[in-house]
């Protein structure tokens, strides 16, 4: 009967009710304060604004996004290739990471410099500026300007000036043309 005198009790309850108090305090605060950042599509079509110094013609590209609540792991890859049948091995070569915050998504990495643009002057121009073969250092800046759609700038090393693009949601794309279909 000794464990159960009127001090250990007091001490057990008031350590317990404490406990619950702070549980349901932090709960509150998370529920009020604490959220994930809305989910971003994952597949966005590139067009950009203006060519890349030595490309004679401008290549929509594909940018493929998996998103980890802030964290952004991504690649760019020609339109014209079938993203789907790409290797993972291809896929972490040409990674890009960043972040999303306050509808900001900024993306980084080395890509092939033939995504870009499919031409050989500029493959030859990046050889020169670059030690690194066929691989270039590359930025992207994004606002994300209504749920699908984002519009931002394009930093590529070796080329003097940044590049403005638009990327179009392809799940918004092909919503709209199943849209039109019916």
């Amino acid at each position: 009967m000794h464990h159960f005198n009127f001090k250990s009790l007091t001490f057990y309850g008031v350590a317990i009710g404490s406990v619950l108090l702070l549980f349901k305090t932090v709960t509150v605060y998370g529920e009020k304060n604490l959220q994930a950042p809305p989910q971003i599509n994952s597949r966005y079509r590139i067009v950009l604004a203006e060519k890349l110094s030595s490309c004679n013609k401008l290549e929509p590209i594909i940018l493929n996004i998996h998103q980890s609540g802030i964290y952004l792991n991504g690649f760019l890859s020609p339109a014209n290739t079938n993203t789907e049948t790409i290797s993972f091995a291809s896929q972490t070569n040409q990674s890009l990471t960043g972040k999303y915050q306050n509808q900001t998504v900024s993306l980084s990495g080395q890509i092939s410099s033939s995504i870009l643009c499919n031409h050989t002057n500029l493959e030859t121009q990046v050889n020169t500026n670059q030690k690194n073969n066929s691989r270039q250092s590359i930025s992207l800046y994004m606002q994300l300007v209504e749920q699908e759609n984002l519009i931002g700038q394009i930093t590529v090393n070796g080329f003097p000036k940044l590049v403005k693009f638009t990327a179009i949601s392809l799940q918004a794309q092909e919503k709209s043309e199943k849209q039109n279909i019916n």
